[in-house]
């Protein structure tokens, strides 16, 4: 990548990181899943930023890339990935969790605002995924690609492994998984929860083209990302929970609270001297 390239993409992230806190503070004593929101950021990011096929005057033009996270607890950086590329409006960005808003705490499907599925019940997005890739394959639409965000913590559902033995039966070459390995899961850190080993070989096993990358450089991530393979492939990113402030980084505390103006203030103050 360019240097230029690079810098714009690290901007957006920085971008997307101050709207995250500007919607858990907005959000109020509804609190908001700010870990794992923050965590994903850099993947986000880089999706929006350059790898998806879309059109953001036109959300629902057929020949689009799909993405689902599969994560839902990560809606914050996917609702500030659409308002970076023109989808959903500041205002829009505002109204999280709001009695009005259509930005909910996990995504809900909505077209117009360029959310392609109802997410947040773990374990369900991989299967939407696959069952996208061979519909796009079934109406001969080989261009779009179908991305999909999981959480390492989501892991430990069998239907994500069953869904990743179809897509390798089907040879889904358009399907591209993403996990957001942060460690951390609701109940602590996932090597306590349930140990699920190493991701990257396991989706190797069930016949993924895989790598790992820092989650947090969106230089590797692109290089990740933008690879042809022949096979579905599989991204495992190693993030940090919470990543960008300090009191939030790697704390389970952390996977939903509430933001008092104290805190938004020192994370604000933070990312200003990240930039």
């Amino acid at each position: 990548m360019e240097a230029q390239e690079v810098k714009r993409l690290k901007t957006m992230a920085h971008n997307m990181r101050l709207h995250s806190l500007d919607m858990a503070l907005a959000a109020g004593a509804e609190g908001a899943h700010l870990g794992g929101g923050l965590s994903s950021i850099e993947i986000l990011a880089v999706l929006y930023g350059d790898i998806l096929r879309i059109q953001p005057e036109n959300p629902e033009w057929e020949e689009r890339d799909r993405f689902i996270l599969s994560k839902g607890h990560g809606a914050l950086a996917y609702y500030a990935a659409l308002m970076e590329v023109g989808i959903v409006s500041p205002e829009e960005l505002q109204s999280y969790k709001s009695d009005d808003t259509q930005l909910y705490g996990h995504p809900s499907m909505n077209m117009k605002r360029g959310i392609e599925f109802s997410s947040g019940s773990l374990g369900q997005g991989l299967s939407l995924g696959v069952g996208s890739a061979m519909a796009l394959k079934w109406k001969k639409q080989l261009a779009p690609k179908v991305y999909v965000v999981l959480g390492d913590g989501e892991c430990d559902e069998g239907s994500i492994w069953e869904a990743a033995a179809s897509a390798a039966h089907y040879h889904l070459d358009n399907l591209v998984v993403i996990v957001d390995k942060n460690g951390l899961q609701y109940d602590g850190p996932t090597s306590e929860v349930m140990d699920m080993g190493d991701l990257a070989q396991k989706f190797a096993c069930f016949g993924f083209d895989t790598v790992s990358v820092d989650g947090h450089d969106v230089e590797a991530l692109h290089q990740a990302l933008s690879r042809k393979v022949d096979r579905p492939a599989a991204v495992i990113a190693n993030t940090v929970k919470g990543k960008g402030v300090s009191f939030m980084e790697n704390n389970p505390l952390w996977h939903h609270a509430k933001l008092t103006q104290a805190q938004y203030e020192q994370a604000v103050a933070e990312q200003e001297e990240q930039a």
